[in-house]
């Protein structure tokens, strides 16, 4: 009988842990519905900053890498032979044409003018002599005095001084020639390279002859490179219907602070099947001589005319393994995964050549961290290139 005290109250412990457990329960599923209804949380916009699409008439650019090459480049040669007697130019400077270089020994050839003049004088001898027994068998034989045997030998003998007369006026100026050759002077105006052979070395004459100097044509100057033929292709349709005048495709080379602007100067005449680029030569002035023939130029060549395109900053632009793209700000401020097709670089920013329509926003810095189709809290600045050129201008790259 005593027991059943002890079962009472295991039996009210219990009954108090169940009610407690019953309570739970029903706070539980009490709440439930309330989560249920509030739904997932939305994600927060993305800060981006954003800028409108530039449209407006450029002159479109491509960048080429070329050499420069001299206009004229002599191997200045002897044109006689002989002992060199003097050299009258410093290495690497600069002279004028017609400027005296180098002397070869003029003695030989001062002795066969001499020889040349003494015979010219006898061949004019001659004349005089057989002119005037000429004239007096032609009046004898008027006469017939003489036989025409003997007037004929007479003329004869005239005409044959007479042709001995101009082989010896030729002989003469051949003479004085090989003796103006002595004095090898400059053909063109340009710079001297290296003396090759120095006073007292005997050189031979002809186009197998050793080399006395080189000379190259210092302004203008050419710079010439590869082009691909569609880039060629639409600078030649930029020009007239005609496509004369090919100086009105400008050309600029990076020269340092600034660029130098030459002009268009040969398109060459065949595509080369291999690489698909053509010659393209430009010319430039060069009168402070500081542009040297087969220095590395790095080039950009534009069109006659400007046309209207649209502008982006580099910055806007993306990378998905081969592709280039925008994130353009649609309706309600959604992200837009759009393609683009890339032009060239004009003033800092890039021309887009297919993909973007004027007018519209595109995401210009956070590119990488915008998915397409979140919505972005969009902040607008300019397009502007400023940052980037300041970029180029500190390691050389001005494009």
């Amino acid at each position: 009988m005593s027991s059943t005290p002890r079962f009472n109250r295991l039996g009210a412990i219990a009954g108090a842990v169940a009610l407690v457990a019953l309570g739970t329960i029903g706070f539980g599923q009490f709440n439930r519905p309330a989560q249920a209804d509030a739904g997932p949380a939305t994600p927060p916009a993305t800060p981006v900053s954003v800028a409108q699409v530039v449209s407006q008439d450029v002159t479109a650019w491509q960048e080429f890498s070329g050499r420069l090459e001299a206009v004229d480049r002599v191997d200045v040669r002897a044109r006689v032979s002989g002992a060199v007697q003097a050299v009258h130019f410093r290495e690497g400077s600069l002279v004028k044409a017609g400027d005296l270089l180098v002397t070869i020994d003029p003695a030989p050839y001062q002795a066969e003018v001499a020889r040349m003049e003494a015979q010219l004088a006898a061949a004019q001898a001659r004349v005089t002599y057989t002119q005037s027994e000429a004239q007096r068998a032609k009046a004898l034989w008027d006469d017939r005095a003489v036989a025409k045997r003997e007037f004929d030998e007479k003329d004869n003998a005239a005409r044959e001084a007479a042709a001995n007369l101009r082989a010896a006026q030729a002989a003469l100026q051949a003479a004085q020639l090989n003796l103006g050759y002595t004095q090898v002077r400059a053909p063109v105006a340009g710079r001297v390279g290296k003396i090759e052979v120095t006073a007292g070395n005997l050189v031979a004459a002809g186009a197998g002859a050793p080399v006395l100097t080189t000379l190259v044509s210092v302004s203008p100057i050419y710079a010439s490179f590869d082009a691909d033929e569609k880039i060629v292709t639409s600078a030649l349709a930029s020009l007239p219907g005609d496509r004369r005048g090919l100086e009105r495709i400008p050309v600029e080379m990076d020269a340092g602070a600034e660029a130098q602007t030459g002009r268009l100067q040969l398109v060459d005449n065949q595509v080369d099947a291999k690489s698909g680029t053509l010659r393209v030569r430009a010319v430039f002035d060069n009168k402070d001589g500081r542009l040297i023939p087969g220095q590395f130029a790095k080039l950009r060549m534009g069109q006659a005319k400007s046309a209207p395109a649209l502008l982006v900053n580099e910055r806007a632009v993306g990378t998905d393994q081969d592709k280039r793209y925008v994130i353009v700000v649609g309706a309600g401020n959604q992200a837009e995964w759009r393609p683009v097709t890339l032009g060239a670089n004009v003033n800092g920013l890039r021309v887009v050549t297919s993909g973007l329509k004027g007018g519209e926003r595109i995401v210009v810095g956070g590119v990488q961290r915008v998915r397409p189709g979140s919505v972005l809290a969009p902040k607008d600045i300019a397009m502007d290139a400023k940052p980037e050129l300041a970029a180029q201008q500190a390691t050389g790259k001005t494009s």
